[in-house]
């Protein structure tokens, strides 16, 4: 990890603790569709992107039209019902402080909306640690994190071997790999250790242990 000058932080699952908030929400969709509740750790063990196919393997059929955007609706509502109530993830923001403190930067990538996500970085009082916020700005055929990175270190200027990308999920590690960024990835999220550690990437507990990974500490 030598040579990283700036990190780019997933939102949710990594600096945001809202597991539970997505397992509600997720559970929310089940009863739609008389699927029985999931607990965390199956859903920990299914979650990937594409979306649907994810969602389809969880009802245990195909979407028929407009299914999928009734799905998509009640979850968002539902997690936007739950969300006041999910804090920060452990050791933030003070990695953040941390990190700044040594004259590197650092920004934000998340695959939530933009227009959803950027007042939510203000009111949690986080905006000022960030070079720039993303959210999701545009949709992709793949529905992966890759392109909007791509977009994202562009909007910076940043040579993408001086960044790594610090995320929840395998798709983090693509999207990195993607754009010629490294990554690493923390296991408090919407996937469980054993397939983060699959992708090769470094696997850490918090977002804190992952800079500590960074920093070779």
């Amino acid at each position: 990890m030598t040579g990283i000058k700036h990190i780019v932080w997933d939102w949710n699952g990594t600096l945001l603790d809202d597991n539970h908030a997505n397992l509600s929400a997720v559970n929310e969709v089940c009863g739609m569709f008389g699927r029985d509740p999931v607990d965390l750790e199956h859903w920990r063990s299914i979650f990937r992107r594409p979306l649907v196919p994810c969602y389809e393997e969880l009802i245990g059929r195909g979407f028929a039209d407009g299914e999928w955007e009734r799905a998509n609706t009640a979850y968002d509502r539902h997690y936007a019902a739950a969300l006041p109530r999910c804090s920060l993830a452990q050791g933030v923001p003070g990695v953040l402080h941390d990190w700044a403190a040594t004259g590197r930067t650092q920004s934000l990538l998340s695959m939530a909306s933009h227009e959803h996500l950027v007042p939510l970085i203000a009111e949690r009082g986080l905006s000022a640690h960030f070079t720039r916020v993303d959210g999701r700005r545009f949709d992709t055929v793949d529905d992966s994190k890759a392109d909007h990175l791509i977009a994202h270190l562009a909007g910076l200027g940043a040579d993408p071997a001086t960044v790594v990308l610090i995320g929840d999920i395998d798709d983090d590690g693509h999207a990195a790999r993607k754009a010629g960024a490294r990554a690493i990835l923390v296991a408090s999220g919407m996937m469980s250790r054993e397939r983060l550690e699959a992708t090769g990437h470094p696997v850490a507990d918090t977002p804190a242990e992952a800079v500590r990974v960074l920093r070779g500490v």
